[in-house]
């Protein structure tokens, strides 16, 4: 999971970082750390593992990389700029 898809996954929920602490269990300040790295975010497995957990339950499926989407819904992709 990117710092990316993490601040995207709350824009489509309508949800704030407090939410999102509670829901998953995790401190406001882990989830501040998280949106503010660069790239893909750091932490421990069982942490990350809470955050992508409470984002599911909410209805977000993050995508990966080459990845296909088939349970439908609506998604979010960034495609990689091809302009120099």
């Amino acid at each position: 999971m990117t710092a990316g898809q993490l601040r995207a996954s709350r824009a489509l929920l309508a949800m704030d970082q407090k939410a999102l602490a509670e829901l998953s269990g995790v401190s406001l300040p882990t989830i501040q750390r998280m949106e503010a790295s660069e790239g893909v975010v750091r932490g421990t497995v069982e942490t990350l593992t809470k955050v992508i957990e409470a984002l599911n339950r909410a209805g977000v499926e993050l995508i990966g990389d080459d990845a296909r989407s088939d349970s439908g819904g609506r998604g979010v992709r960034l495609r990689h700029s091809t302009r120099s």
